[in-house]
């Protein structure tokens, strides 16, 4: 199986939301129909207007295997514009098969030759598969640092 990455563009709304329904509910992320649809169609590759993130799908664009998400910023300390993996997400019976590591290293080649220069995410705790992931990924825990969130 292939990690093949499609940009999301408005007509796969209706691909992604199952998608991230069911992340969300693995996760036991507490989310509506509405807020799920909020979070994602803006990032859909906007013709116009500022360019807050992308979402991909994983897989064949007509039949996902599963998505991810970035959003981007801005870091003087790493020198210029920064995104955070803020989901991804496989079907369980294509996990295990290299596939979100794939995903996950064609997203890098992607954001390098885009000009981002650091790559964020934030991972539970107590998920040591999803720890190893993202150690194959190449990501690396900050000793001094830790995510804190204010809801607003």
């Amino acid at each position: 199986m292939s990690a093949q990455l499609h940009l999301a563009r408005e007509g796969h709304l209706d691909a992604l939301l199952p998608l991230v329904e069911a992340m969300h509910a693995e996760a036991g992320i507490e989310s509506t129909v509405e807020s799920r649809a909020a979070g994602i169609a803006p990032l859909l590759a906007p013709d116009d207007g500022p360019v807050l993130g992308a979402a991909y799908l994983i897989g064949p664009a007509r039949a996902p295997m599963g998505y991810l998400v970035v959003t981007f910023g801005w870091s003087v300390e790493f020198g210029g514009m920064d995104c955070f993996l803020d989901e991804i997400y496989l079907r369980k019976p294509v996990r295990g098969r290299g596939i979100a590591t794939e995903a996950i290293a064609d997203l890098s080649k992607t954001l390098t030759a885009a000009g981002v220069r650091a790559m964020h995410l934030e991972v539970d705790r107590e998920d040591a598969g999803a720890q190893k992931l993202y150690a194959r990924a190449k990501f690396q825990m900050r000793e001094r640092y830790a995510l804190m969130t204010r809801m607003l």
